[in-house]
């Protein structure tokens, strides 16, 4: 049996390579490299979108607090709701009318009129989305 040695060019230094040749990594480096970052994506993809699912219920639940909060303050200030949800914007209550995060549209709310004798059309606002939250709560039940 006869063993294989390799030898070194004389006057080639240690870790040098040959004339025309460049170091490289092998397709083999390459293979477990590709294969631990696609282990790694499959950890960190699903808790990224729970993340945004989470975010966006948290903000939706925000823009329906603050803007019942504001139709109560122009109750109070008014004696009746407002007409829609542009007139607090016109009015100044509101900057911009606050946007579903889940439609993602201005456009999409459910408007609540109030019961009589109160007057006016905006009594109550809730989400026109399609779906639950992620603890099961339909979102137009908010």
């Amino acid at each position: 049996m006869q063993l294989l040695a390799l030898r070194r060019a004389p006057g080639v230094r240690p870790g040098a390579t040959a004339p025309g040749w460049q170091r490289a990594f092998t397709l083999v480096e390459l293979l477990v490299v590709m294969a631990i970052v696609a282990m790694l994506l499959t950890l960190a993809v699903p808790k990224y979108f729970q993340g945004l699912d989470r975010s966006k219920d948290a903000v939706l639940m925000e823009n329906l607090r603050i803007t019942r909060e504001v139709i109560d303050k122009f109750y109070g200030d008014n004696g009746r709701y407002p007409e829609s949800l542009g007139e607090l914007v016109q009015r100044q209550y509101l900057r911009n009318v606050p946007l579903d995060p889940i439609t993602a549209s201005t456009r999409s709310w459910i408007i609540v009129p109030p019961q009589p004798p109160y007057k006016g059309n905006v009594y109550d606002i809730r989400s026109g989305a399609r779906g639950f939250t992620r603890d099961g709560r339909p979102y137009s039940s908010l």
